[in-house]
């Protein structure tokens, strides 16, 4: 649910490739650990607080991207092309 709720798939897209090793694991505790996916929505818009425990930079990293400052249309998941691109 958390996909479409939040699109992480947008998020993942925008962010994985940049992502440190220790921070890539911390997104995958993020999105894995919590029971319930709407914890994490409300938590990227701070309707709840972020648990200490998930309070790291990839959650500040989310938080930032839900705001969507620059109002973008996020109205579809990404294809998933850009998984088997290399990095640049």
């Amino acid at each position: 649910m958390f996909m479409y709720l939040f699109s992480s798939s947008l998020f993942a897209k925008e962010n994985l490739n940049r992502m440190s090793e220790r921070q890539l694991n911390l997104y995958d505790r993020l999105i894995n650990e919590p029971s319930n996916d709407w914890d994490i929505y409300y938590w990227a818009t701070e309707a709840k607080p972020t648990p200490a425990v998930f309070e790291n930079d990839v959650m500040a990293m989310l938080r930032e991207f839900a705001k969507n400052k620059n109002r973008e249309q996020r109205l579809r998941q990404p294809d998933l092309e850009y998984l088997f691109e290399s990095p640049s």
